[in-house]
Formats: structure tokens, C-alpha cells, sequence
């Protein structure tokens, strides 16, 4: 059974994309701890990360780099943390925050919430950067 993330790829359920290239997909995460919260996924559907080949697991780490590089044009921060963990989503994935301090990573904090506006206007942000970025 496809994983919720592997549904996002697929286009069966929306999100808010913000870069995506043929092996992976960066969008918006709908319950952020900041402004900028992304997750970059393969779009291969893999449960646990380090149960990608070592050439996946270092394109996706670069694919990330490139990204939070892109989050942190978009807003600001002292650096973009990077957390992999999750076993609510059988699909491996990295958290991308941007920090302010430490404490802007702790997943026990209250998640913000955005309008559909907002989300869409964080997303093409980060988007534009990527894009930028890459080119």
C-alpha cells in the first residue's frame, strides 16, 4: 500500500511543493515548528533511510543541501537544521527547519498553523530560491 508521501508524489494528495527533481521532492509540512518547515523525500518509496543505496542516500543529502539553501534566502535564519526521524510516515524523509536557536527544532514544540494562502506563498518562496539556485 502506497505511503501517504508516495501519494503526495504521485499527485493523489496536495501539497505544497517547493523544489522537485526526478529522484526527490521537497514540499511544505502541514503541522511546522517555523515559517519554512520543508521535507525532502526520494520519490521512491523507501521506509527507513539508511535502507537507501549509498548513491541515493548521498543525492538525497545533496538534493537537501540545495533546498535549505534555498529555505534560508527565503527566511532568514542562523542555520537550517536537519533532522531525520518519524515513524508516523513509513517513508523515509528529512526534516529542513530554519533556526533561530536550538529550541526551534524540538518537534515537542506547538506547531504553527498557516492559511492555504500563506502555505502557498512560503512554498513559492522557497521555490523561487530553488530555482534560482540551480540554474
Amino acid at each position: 500500500m502506497a505511503t501517504i508521501f508516495s501519494k503526495i508524489v504521485a499527485g493523489e494528495i496536495p501539497s505544497y511543493k517547493c523544489a522537485e527533481n526526478d529522484r526527490f521532492y521537497a514540499f511544505l509540512d502541514i503541522n511546522p515548528l517555523v515559517k519554512g518547515h520543508t521535507l525532502v523525500i526520494p520519490k521512491r518509496e523507501v521506509d527507513y533511510i539508511f535502507d537507501l543505496s549509498d548513491e541515493e542516500i548521498g543525492a538525497m543529502q545533496v538534493f537537501a543541501k540545495h533546498v535549505a539553501e534555498a529555505i534560508k534566502k527565503a527566511f532568514p535564519c542562523i542555520k537550517v537544521g536537519q533532522a531525520v526521524l518519524g515513524l508516523e510516515v513509513p517513508h523515509a524523509h528529512i526534516h529542513l527547519i530554519p533556526m533561530q536557536n536550538e529550541k526551534d527544532m524540538l518537534f515537542s514544540n506547538p506547531k504553527l498553523t498557516f492559511t492555504d494562502e500563506e502555505f502557498k506563498a512560503i512554498a513559492k518562496a522557497i521555490s523561487d530560491n530553488y530555482m534560482a539556485g540551480i540554474r
